[in-house]
């Protein structure tokens, strides 16, 4: 038996009912789930921050730990080369002797320059790393805590949100594949969520742009799916509509 317009369209309400009572249940949770998954992502990027000033503090440590090993050759070297210089031969071998040792003072000098440099920037590194840990700290607090809310939000409503997608799934077979695309697509991008409105005082329920007289008549006739055609939602018989409401 092939399903009338008025049979298609008493489908589609039915449809509409159970998943505008998801729409309201999952409504009360709020912005909690996009507050949670905005957390866990701000979470994540300031760990990988601490994970990369920790490697650059590595690496700092790393350079102080070199300019201190030269400028420990360099003091062995000067001790070297002043044994030397007391068992010279001639003034030209002394003030061979007398340049190097003087280019490793200065390279003392210099290792010791360095060794400043990193020792600051080391200290502002840490206090990078303190103040960025201590902010970590703070947004897992917060996350542990609006994930607590959301668990028990998701855990008070979930028995009641499993039973409608499952009659909302049982519903889906009834409706005409055709129709049942349209009305997902058009579902997916109404703020409300409405596909399928009546038409008010000659406007479309939806975005109340005027619907004009004949595409009113062809409604109230049930003769085929009528498309509003500024929204795009599904334009249905009010009586069909207020059929609908007093069964809630």
């Amino acid at each position: 038996m092939e399903l009338t317009i008025a049979d298609k369209l008493d489908s589609l309400l039915k449809l509409q009912e159970i998943d505008s009572k998801l729409d309201v249940l999952r409504k009360l949770r709020g912005d909690l789930p996009e507050e949670v998954k905005d957390l866990e992502d701000e979470v994540i990027g300031v760990e990988k921050r601490v994970g990369r000033f920790q490697s650059e503090l590595d690496g700092i440590n790393e350079e102080i730990r070199r300019h201190k090993l030269n400028k420990g050759d360099s003091e062995k070297l000067i001790v070297k080369y002043k044994d030397q210089q007391m068992n010279v031969r001639n003034n030209r071998e002394f003030d061979a002797i007398a340049k190097e040792l003087e280019l490793q003072e200065l390279e003392i000098q210099l290792s010791e320059k360095r060794v400043r440099e990193g020792d600051f920037k080391l200290k502002s590194k840490q206090q990078e790393i303190d103040e960025t840990t201590e902010k970590l700290s703070s947004k897992k607090e917060v996350l542990e805590q609006k994930k607590k809310e959301l668990d028990k939000l998701v855990v008070e409503s979930q028995e009641e949100e499993e039973k409608l997608l499952k009659q909302s799934a049982k519903q889906a077979k009834k409706v005409e594949a055709r129709l049942l695309n349209a009305y997902t697509k058009i579902r997916s991008s109404a703020k409300n969520g409405l596909a399928v409105v009546s038409v008010d005082r000659g406007a479309c329920g939806g975005c109340f742009n005027v619907v004009p007289p004949q595409r009113q008549a062809d409604i109230m006739e049930k003769l085929k799916i009528i498309i509003c055609e500024h929204c795009g939602r599904i334009l249905a018989d009010a009586d069909i509509i207020k059929v609908h409401r007093k069964r809630k």
